[in-house]
């Protein structure tokens, strides 16, 4: 942290500031909260590669990565201002365009965080198996492991990822996503939407557009049928909705504990009762 910087808040053990730097330009900065003990891994790395990333695809904007190391990330300031109907449309065709960049694989060639958490990373050919292996499976023990869900919770969890191969819809190729894609972290400026906080990875593309529904983004219809318009989806992914609700779910339950415990069991009966 530098003299002069600004307190926004915080959350995650990072603490966020305003900073002016030499020049003039204004940046955003997450500091480490150094109660997180000096092994806590805040993920400012994995975040600063993921936003370059996210960026290289040229579709949807993120702000610029201008110093990182692992106590400090420090990124260029994005203006705000409230959503139009024209930005949320506009952002559907960029996410469209920014899932058809493509990755080499399902999961990520770095070690990723999301809210404080470990992602699994590991990389796959098949997205159903690597979901079930590295996005359920992983927090639904955190969570049986901290008494927030029980065994028989944990069970239908299992089901979930047990019967994914004939829930998870058509096979598609890895698409270049954010990874934790609900509202706020969602920017609007400049008549675009901008993306920050990433959890990029390749992954499915209908998990940024669950997000985006999970939390109820700004003109969510106007999002998604124009990202329709660029990229239609297979028959069936509003039924498959609950199914990729269910990491982010499960990840709120190891944050915040019960609360999200009835969401989380929800969306996986959902998902067992989608329609293959």
């Amino acid at each position: 942290m530098s003299a002069g910087d600004r307190y926004l808040g915080g959350q995650h053990g990072t603490g966020h500031f305003y900073r002016t730097l030499p020049g003039g330009r204004p940046a955003f900065v997450k500091v480490a909260d150094p109660g997180g003990g000096p092994g806590r891994d805040p993920g400012f790395a994995a975040e600063a590669r993921g936003l370059r990333w996210l960026a290289e695809a040229g579709a949807v904007p993120v702000p610029d990565v201008l110093d990182v190391s692992g106590r400090e990330l420090v990124i260029s300031w994005v203006d705000q201002e409230p959503p139009t109907a024209a930005a949320a449309e506009r952002f559907g065709r960029d996410l469209a365009r920014l899932h058809a960049a493509g990755a080499g694989a399902f999961g990520a060639p770095w070690p990723g965080v999301i809210a404080g958490l470990p992602l699994p990373g590991d990389q796959a050919v098949e997205w159903p198996d690597w979901y079930a292996r590295c996005r359920l499976l992983p927090y639904a023990r955190i969570a049986f492991d901290a008494g927030t869900l029980s065994a028989a919770d944990v069970t239908l969890i299992e089901s979930v990822a047990g019967r994914i191969g004939q829930i998870a819809g058509p096979p598609e190729p890895p698409s270049r996503i954010h990874g934790d894609c609900w509202s706020g972290n969602v920017l609007w400026s400049g008549g675009r939407g901008w993306l920050i906080d990433p959890a990029a990875h390749g992954g499915h593309r209908e998990t940024d557009l669950a997000m985006l529904e999970l939390f109820g983004a700004p003109f969510l219809d106007r999002i998604q049928g124009a990202y329709r318009e660029v990229a239609p989806l297979a028959d069936g992914w509003r039924e498959r909705m609950p199914l990729h609700q269910l990491h982010p779910l499960l990840v709120h339950v190891c944050l915040f504990g019960g609360g999200y415990r009835e969401a989380a069991l929800r969306a996986a009966r959902a998902a067992l009762a989608a329609r293959p």
